[in-house]
Formats: C-alpha cells, structure tokens, sequence
C-alpha cells in the first residue's frame, strides 16, 4: 500500500502451487522503475497446509539494485511458500517477478560406479562408456562409428553399486572441438535390479550446445539409471556420446524393517504364497495376495512397532509369471494409533514390475497403509506386492554425518572471508557484487552475524582498493590486513573494533593470487602472485621475490626469498601467471614461514634482513596441488589434500598426506594417509576443536566458474585412523571462489563460488552452516556441550591461564581465527594445550614460541570424554 500510509515491516508475499512440488529456491526480481520497495533482509518459509509455517528454510539480505536476485534452499516437498520482507531499503516492499525453482538433489558420489553402454567406440578415440565417470571432461563415451555403425535409439546404464533415492541426472555433452553425438531427444529410466525397468522418469530434447544440462524427476529408489539417446542433436549421424553423466540424489533413506508386522483386509493361504507378512521378508520370491473372491478395495497395512518420521513409500510388483493383482490406483495414509488415519498421496501406479517409489512431507507415524482401488490392468478383483519398503524423512538425517543448514543470502558472492573476534563474519566480493573484472578502486563487502541472521552490505571507497584475489592475513590485534589483487600495488585495514577501513602502504611488487602469513613478531610475509601486476618471468618481468610488512616500517622487499623453487609446473604458458599462485604458508620460529604447497617442492624462507630461502624437501610422492589446501590441525603437523597439477582444466586428485615440521631449515617429514572419496580441486578445509578436519565442496576436473563435476558431500579426516569419512551433502555446490571457515561456536560457515557476472549460472550468492556430527546424538537432537564458565580475554606467550568449566572436560584446544579466499587460509591452525586439574578448574600454558602460537585472536575449546566442544572463547595470545 503506497497510495495512503505505508505499512509496517514485515511485508509477506504467499504462492499457492496447488500441489505438492519438490522446491529448491526462488528468484526475486525488484522493480525496474524506481528503488522504492525493494527488499533487503528476508525470510523464506514454507507450508503444506497454508497454515502451518516451517522454521524459514533461507533468510539473508538482497543487494540494493534491480538485478535478478536467487535465493536456494535444500530440497524440500511442499505446496505454500512465502517470501517475507523483513527489512526493506525503505518502509515499502515490492517485486516485479517471482519465479519458484524446482527440486535439485546434490550430485551422488560416484566411487566405485560402473558404466556400460549398448555401443561404444575403442578404435582411434576414447569412447569408452566407463569414462562418464571419471571425472575428466575431456574423455567421453561415444557409440561405435568404425566399421558397422549401430543406429538409434543407444543407451548408456549407470550401475551405482548400491541403492540411492534418486532425483535427477545430469549430462555433460563432449567438448566443443566435435558436436558429433551430441544427444538430443532422450528417455531416463531407474531399476533397483537392472532387469526390471521403470517407464520413463523424464525424457525430452537435449539442447545442440557443449553446456552442462540437469533433468530432475520424481524420487526414485534405484540402483541402475539408464539415459536412452533417441535422436542426435544436429541429426548428424547415427552417434552418441557424452563427456560426464552425473546422478542426483540422496543416500538411501529405507527404515529398518526388524519387527514389524504386516497385516491385510483380504489375503490368500490357498495354493500361493499370499500372506502379508511376505511384504516384509525380503524376499522378492514371496508375495501378498488378496483373497482371490474378495472384491476391492484392499489394504495393506504395516505397523512399525513405534513412531518415527516417514516421507514415503516402495512397492514392488510380484515378479513374473503372472501380473494378477498389480495395484493400479492407490491411497497411502499414516496414522499413529492405527485409528486416526491421514490421507497422504492418491495417485495411480503402472502396470510393470519396476518398483515404484512414492514420496510425500515427512510426518510421524507407526502406521503406514496402502488401500489399493483398481488393479492396475483390471484383470480382476485383486491385489497383490511382493516387497513393501518404507523411506524416512526426505532428506533425514543420518547418523553421525552432521548436518547443513537452511542457505543464508547475501547479497554479493563472498569470494573472500575473515572470522572475526566479536563473532560475526567479514565477506567481500570485488567491485562488483557479481563481477571480478574490475580494477576500480572499490570493493562491495558483507558481514554477516550468525547471532542475529542478519547481513550488511557495504561497499568501501575510501581506500581506491578493489580486493578481489588478494592476500589476507589477520594482525595480531584483531584487524584483517588485505593486500594487492584486482588493485595490485595497494593494502587496505579493516579494524573490527571501529568497522572501519583504512589504507596501508603500497607494496613493493604489485600482486595478485599471492598468500600471505602473520609472523611470530606480528609482521606479515607475502609471495608470489602473477596473476595480476605483471606476470613473473616472462619477457623480462622479475619474478614475484617476497617483502615483509610492519606497522612501522610499511612494505620491504627480500631479494632473498627466491620464488622460483615454489613455481609449479602450470601448462599455462604465460611465465609465472598461474605458477605462483596460493602459496600454502605456514609461519614458525623466529620469524620463519614454510611454504608446504602447492608445489611439489617445498622450502623455508626467512625473513631477516634481505630473506633468505631453504628447501624444506619434497610432499612425498605428491605432485603439484594446485587449489587443494592444507591446513595444520595439531603442533607442526599438517594435512595437506586434494589439488589438481594444474590451475585448470586438470584433474583433481584425492590424496592426502601429513606433513611434520622438524624444525626451520630441516626437511619436512611427508607421510601418505588414507585418500578422500573424492577428488577435489578448489576445495576448503578447516580444522575443527577435536583434531579432525573438515572438507567442503570442490569438483573433480578443475574449470574456474563451473559447478560441473561438483561434489556435494563434506567428508572429515581422523587424525586416529589417519582415513576420511564422507559427511552430510550441501544443497549448494562450492567451487572456485568458494570459502569455509570455522566459527566460535564449533560449526562451520561456508559459502561463495562463481563471481563470473551478472546472469552466471554459478554465482551463489548465498552461504551454508555445517554442524558437525560432534555437535549431534545420534538422532540429531543437539548434544549436550561442556561450558567454559571463565577464561582470561588475554595471555602471553608461554604464559599459565587458569580456565573454569561446568563439569568435567577431558581436553582443551585453541584454534587461530581464519580467513579464507582460493581455498587458501593461512591464518587457521590448531593447537592442542595440556591441562591439569587445579582448585576450581585447569591450568592450562600457552606455547612460549610465537611462531607456533602466533600472536592474534584465537578460539578456546574445552571438549568432553566424548568430543563434544564449548561454544569457544575468544583469547587474545600475544
């Protein structure tokens, strides 16, 4: 209302989709003719009944312009959703368009998986169908050309090994160089045995383009999917081919059947196997069977023996032999007394002897009924099923794997992050929100406070530094000191205790892509950095030596810091542009920092006087990683992952290794542990409080501003086992430009990916909260976390502080808050403190060398017999 008095805030807009759809995000798009009324902070929520409103399932803070704005949440069933205005750009809301986007499961991990096709080539070109899944966008399956040429329809079956709830597929056509099999008109089909095939879950036409291209359908629970090829694209011959097929998807979500009981209206005893008890044996031999003379309706009903969470259903035909008694149409109802029954779906099933999964919004119940109207062929006045399963919760918890939560928006990518000392997180993007081709003196940042939910946008001028693809490095006292980038001479201050920034001196080389790394007397160390100010090495440019910066003394050079033992081995051709980029650097004693990675190579370099440079050894067996990471999650040890031998358009690796620091100038001791699930490139890792470490996003071929060949799946390394675990999906894939950090209160922020401009397709805009499994029960109630009920603000190095807690705690930890941009953060580390009992608490002693516990902001974790950490707090070491 604008005519008359305005109303207040909040303002709330509801779409009824009058049915129930799988929802994964909308797009909101202000008005183009004027700036009042655009939405700034938000809620999204969503309903089934129009009544009942859920917990938001996203909220954040749009950017005050009239572009194309998407917020995305995970996966949801519903039929109402509401966009909520809860803090405009002035009192007014308004929006020109609002679109909902459909249901995206992540992309499954492929480990293990096999491909076969009905054709393939082998002759003169890799045509394999097992090349779909090998994470390599440049070998592809192509059907047979030499020789006999089979004609359409080919088809192309993924065997996953186990079963998944699976919802979409996604199909990556060859690279550009050829068109030639490029799929056009198409059928998707699932099977839980590889004989039994379900009709079509999807089909359709395929575009003539080299471009990643996602179909989703209706949850199935399978184990095979088979992508049939009708037509080629350009009608160019009788060809297929395909560079990657990934499946979408959500683990297995089948309840336990032990002890329940099954029990019909109507079942036959006489000359068949027709109890219904069969249901639950297993066995797809075995059936239920209505009586024979009995007329329709029947119902079947299962009684799980308690309540619990369900969201869905399978049926299994009986096998064959005879179809008698296919149920047709149908109507599934729960109830939790076995009296009080709720209709949750009608719909009809085919006639086959493919399984049929059925979903619907998660409810509590015991009981779960079937009433079958018609068969499905109408044969006779039957019913029968051989195998009755029933799902959980779409999208459950499972135990032990932690858990995301709903996406936060922002309103630029955040391509850059800094925690810091009063909780919230500090974000930035470029010039641009969406844009890193700048150069323009400015920069648009966020903040974001996990207490409130709440994100400020802000963009910063007075320091004419735009910092995108910088160094960051977080000052003893708090305040993040950024350096070069898009801007490559200049270095901007951000003081956390007054928001404000300010400007440093310029450095000496103008860089961008370097890293840098607070020392143990407070200075900062940067290197490398050609990918802009000049590329290194090339036509005589000099390449990138390190300097040193201290608040007295702004930027020195060090001729003695030799970059050329870090330079990886980079196809690129233009001298060090990609070669000295994100440099892994650690700093130690006395002012010393190891460079660990991502060159194989690896080297001390000192920082006294001119510099000086010491190889350190070689990561083992490892070749260059470059965009995989390491972090040091206890005293000089190191856990180094992931990568890809080059920048990009190369594929990831999954191996891991621990590095042990033996002292400055001493050879690193590289030792391979176990290897990831996946291979990543442009991942995040992040220490947490019990010694583990976490692993976020990443793809498997690196390509800059693609979510192609994206892994959903966190996974956590052990340091007791020495092997990782894969971990909840996010609903949001986290690639190039991608960042994660941990926050006091033991989760973990991630976010980011893309900044490729306006309209990209892999910009997000938004971010995600992992709760790690330590935090959970094991039916994902919070766990039960000691207290530190009193702990000193401050401590010097090598100096006793007595902590007090709630109860009895088994270790303590400290971790250095991080900053994080190109999967590099060099701030992070984690220390483990001894501890002995003392009247009223621990006496715990904070490492005397600077250079292990560098001076800064640090986070505080007392941890319990079973791991659960504090809420952390904040002690400043130094």
């Amino acid at each position: 209302m604008w005519r008359t008095a305005a109303t207040k805030l909040p303002h709330m807009i509801t779409i009824d989709t009058h049915n129930r759809i799988a929802f994964s995000g909308l797009t909101y798009l202000p008005p183009a003719d004027s700036a009042s009324g655009r939405i700034g902070r938000y809620q999204v929520l969503i309903s089934d009944n129009g009544k009942t409103w859920s917990k938001p399932v996203a909220t954040g803070t749009f950017a005050d312009d009239a572009t194309l704005k998407t917020v995305s949440v995970g996966t949801v069933v519903t039929r109402f959703v509401r966009l909520v205005a809860l803090g405009g750009h002035d009192t007014r809301s308004a929006a020109a368009e609002i679109n909902l986007l459909g249901g995206t499961d992540p992309a499954l991990p492929r480990t293990g998986w096999t491909a076969t096709a009905d054709s393939q080539e082998t002759a003169g070109e890799n045509g394999r169908a097992q090349n779909v899944l090998d994470g390599k966008t440049s070998t592809i399956w192509h059907s047979r050309y030499t020789g006999v040429t089979p004609e359409l329809p080919h088809t192309l079956t993924i065997d996953m090994k186990k079963r998944y709830l699976v919802s979409g597929l996604a199909y990556l056509p060859r690279p550009a160089a050829s068109t030639n099999g490029r799929i056009g008109r198409y059928t998707i089909q699932t099977s839980v045995n590889g004989t039994d095939w379900t009709a079509a879950v999807a089909s359709g036409t395929f575009a003539d383009s080299a471009v990643v291209q996602s179909r989703t359908f209706a949850p199935q629970l399978a184990r095979f999917v088979r992508l049939t090829a009708l037509s080629e694209a350009g009608d160019r011959g009788p060809w297929s081919s395909a560079a990657e097929i990934n499946i979408l998807g959500r683990t297995d979500p089948t309840l336990a059947r032990t002890g329940w009981i099954a029990k019909a209206d109507s079942q036959e005893t006489k000359q068949e196997n027709g109890r219904a008890q069969n249901v639950l044996d297993g066995k797809a031999s075995t059936i239920w069977h209505s009586a024979w003379t009995t007329a329709l309706p029947h119902t079947l009903t299962v009684d799980m023996r308690k309540a619990q969470s369900v969201g869905g259903l399978t049926y299994l035909p009986r096998p064959a032999g005879s179809s008698n008694g296919h149920i047709g149409r149908y109507q599934i109802a729960t109830s939790v007394d076995g009296k009080t029954w709720t209709t949750r779906i009608e719909s009809a099933f085919p006639d086959g002897r493919a399984q049929q999964t059925v979903v619907f919004p998660a409810v509590t119940a015991r009981f779960v009924r079937v009433k079958a109207l018609s068969e499905a062929a109408g044969r006779g006045p039957w019913s029968s099923a051989a195998e009755i399963n029933v799902l959980g919760p779409s999208g459950s918890l499972s135990p032990g794997k932690g858990s995301f939560s709903a996406p936060v928006g922002f309103p630029l990518v955040p391509v850059a992050a800094a925690q810091l000392p009063n909780g919230k997180i500090l974000t930035w993007s470029a010039f641009q929100p969406d844009n890193f081709n700048g150069g323009y003196g400015q920069t648009v940042t966020a903040t974001y406070d996990p207490a409130t939910g709440v994100v400020t946008q802000r963009t910063i001028t007075n320091t004419g530094h735009d910092m995108f693809c910088p160094g960051i490095s977080a000052l003893p006292d708090g305040r993040i000191l950024v350096t070069g980038g898009n801007d490559s001479s200049k270095t901007s201050i951000y003081d956390p205790r007054t928001d404000a920034w300010t400007s440093g001196p310029d450095m000496t080389t103008p860089r961008g892509y370097q890293a840098s790394a607070t020392l143990s007397d407070g200075r900062v160390f940067t290197i490398g950095g050609s990918w802009s100010g000049g590329h290194g090495g090339q036509d005589g440019t000099p390449h990138k030596y390190g300097e040193v910066w201290s608040a007295d003394t702004g930027w020195t050079a060090l001729p003695g810091t030799d970059v050329v033992p870090m330079l990886t081995d980079d196809a690129d051709p233009n001298g060090d542009y990609r070669k000295d980029n994100h440099a892994w650097l650690f700093a130690w004693t006395g002012g010393s920092v190891l460079q660990a990675g991502p060159s194989k190579a690896m080297n001390w370099y000192g920082t006294d006087g001119d510099g000086s440079t010491t190889p350190a050894g070689t990561r083992g067996d490892a070749p260059d990683q470059m965009n995989g990471n390491a972090v040091m999650f206890d005293t000089g040890k190191i856990l180094a992952l992931g990568g890809s031998p080059s920048y990009q358009d190369s594929s990831a690796t999954a191996n891991a290794y621990v590095l042990t620091v033996n002292g400055v100038g001493r050879a690193v001791t590289a030792q391979r542990v176990g290897s990831m699930t996946n291979t990543r490139a442009f991942a995040n890792s992040v220490a947490l409080p019990d010694g583990k470490v976490a692993v976020f996003g990443g793809q498997n071929y690196a390509v800059p501003f693609s979510d192609n060949t994206s892994v959903f799946t966190a996974e956590l390394w052990d340091p007791a086992t020495g092997k990782f675990t894969t971990m909840a999906s996010a609903s949001v894939p986290r690639n190039y430009h991608s960042v994660a950090l941990l926050m006091p209160d033991g989760r973990v922020f991630t976010g980011g990916g893309g900044l490729c401009g306006t309209g990209c397709a892999t910009n997000h805009f938004d971010g995600q909260v992992f709760t790690p499994p330590y935090l959970l029960n094991a039916d994902g109630s919070p766990a039960t976390r000691p207290v530190i009920t009193s702990a000193p603000s401050t401590a010097a190095n090598g100096s006793s502080i007595t902590v007090k807690t709630n109860g009895a705690v088994a270790k303590f930890a400290i971790i250095r808050m991080g900053t994080a941009t190109h999967s590099v953060d060099t701030d992070q580390r984690r220390l483990s403190l001894s501890s002995t009992p003392v009247t009223g608490g621990y006496r715990l002693t904070i490492p005397a060398d600077a250079g292990v516990a560098v001076p800064g902001y640090w986070m505080l974790f007392a941890l319990n017999a079973k791991g659960v950490p504090s809420v952390a707090k904040v002690l400043k070491i130094g």
